[in-house]
């Protein structure tokens, strides 16, 4: 367990942040579908909806203000896009290659009716788990598959963006009965944006965050939560029944009851009341020994500097497609203060990393070499270029960057030049 959680945590080091910023457009070879997904009921937006191109396994994500822009190939036969979301009834919209490019989309809240939960109830929470853990083997991949995917990290100093990287990379995932020893990130195309302030570049680097496809999947790396030897650490309680993709969930909350050698996590499962599969899982590392966290998370740092974890959670998420449950996003954030001795102050810092499966593709494929893959000693900032024009991603999908994050990239590339 040990092992794994430092691989899961965020490794800090170095002298300078990354982070991660796109653009969509259109381009020959593809048509866009783009817009805002909106609360049917109240009409706020709605934040990291699943939005997929039907008949296809191309999708997105909505960003934090519900925006999207979907790019489908001209040569697919596809008719409709639909939406998907924690808690709303899934949605399907007509469109065509005439469609407008910036449109509204609404989705409808569920509400679960008491007929709907006239099902198998489980008394004990943790037997729950552990009976969706034994599932793991029929409900996930049971064949290698690669995945394409968006990734993005952003490291903020105080409000102010500092670093922005990005990249299209694509997943090697072998059966969900293997461990991911043999699994790799490769780097496709990528490109950073840093600011030229000095004074921003101030002590950390994120190593290996595009592996972040591989080492924070909770459900194939089973060291991390789902182990049945550590099941017994954790208290559960159960939640209110949700839906995700139309689909009736349990909602189970856990958190440690044992203090073990390395941090627990604070969290919920979210799983298929039909298939026993564990459709999204949010957890937190426990904050309660910081120096125990910062023992996983920091590789190493300046002499002098003091180093304050504050907060780390991620949010894992599956799709079902054909029966099975495939990866389909991942997000990390990260809170945490860093100064020097002798200065009064502290200097919060947000890193967030986030990743989105925009295609997968069953064998046969050609597998990820290990020359080519992504090492985790490695900076995403490091092995990219450097931020420039607008059409840089092509047919490429991508997560919509938020206005915050457009001003911000404004400001640095005012910087730059």
């Amino acid at each position: 367990m040990k092992k794994q959680l430092k691989n899961t945590g965020f490794i800090l080091a170095g002298l300078f942040f990354s982070i991660t910023m796109l653009c969509a457009q259109t381009g020959e070879g593809f048509f866009t579908i783009g817009g805002v997904v909106k609360n049917a009921k109240n009409k706020k937006t709605v934040e990291y909806v699943n939005v997929s191109a039907v008949g296809t396994n191309v999708g997105t994500i909505t960003n934090e203000n519900g925006e999207f822009m979907l790019k489908i190939n001209n040569d697919a036969d596809v008719r409709e896009i639909e939406l998907s979301s924690l808690g709303y009834y899934n949605a399907k919209y007509t469109i065509s290659k005439s469609s407008e490019a910036k449109s509204v989309f609404y989705l409808t809240p569920r509400s679960i009716e008491l007929k709907e939960l006239e099902v198998v109830s489980w008394k004990n929470p943790e037997d729950l788990v552990r009976a969706a853990v034994d599932k793991i083997g029929d409900n996930y991949g049971a064949a290698p598959n690669l995945l394409t995917g968006f990734y993005r990290e952003t490291i903020q100093k105080g409000r102010k963006y500092i670093t922005v990287s990005e990249a299209v990379i694509e997943t090697y995932k072998s059966a969900y009965t293997k461990d991911a020893r043999g699994d790799k990130v490769q780097v496709l195309k990528g490109r950073k944006l840093l600011s030229p302030n000095v004074k921003d570049t101030l002590s950390v680097k994120l190593l290996g965050g595009p592996n972040i496809a591989i080492y924070v999947d909770a459900v194939k790396n089973m060291e991390i939560l789902l182990e049945k030897e550590m099941l017994h650490w954790y208290a559960y309680k159960m939640g209110d029944v949700t839906s995700i993709d139309d689909r009736l969930q349990y909602v189970v909350h856990f958190e440690p009851q044992v203090v073990a050698s390395t941090p627990l996590y604070i969290g919920t499962y979210y799983i298929d009341k039909e298939t026993l599969a564990f459709t999204r899982i949010d957890f937190k590392i426990e904050m309660r020994d910081k120096q125990k966290v910062t023992g996983i998370i920091l590789k190493n740092k300046p002499s002098g500097l003091r180093f304050t974890p504050d907060n780390v959670e991620y949010v894992v998420a599956y799709k079902q497609q054909g029966g099975k449950n495939y990866l389909n996003y991942i997000r990390n954030e990260m809170d945490f203060r860093c100064d020097w001795k002798k200065k009064l102050f502290s200097t919060r810092y947000t890193v967030i990393s986030e990743m989105v499966v925009t295609d997968r593709m069953s064998e046969p494929f050609s597998k990820i070499t290990g020359k080519d893959a992504f090492s985790m000693r490695k900076s995403l900032s490091d092995e990219v270029m450097s931020y420039y024009d607008k059409n840089f991603w092509g047919a490429y999908n991508i997560i919509e960057p938020t206005e915050s994050l457009e001003s911000a990239v404004g400001k640095l590339k005012k910087a730059e030049f």
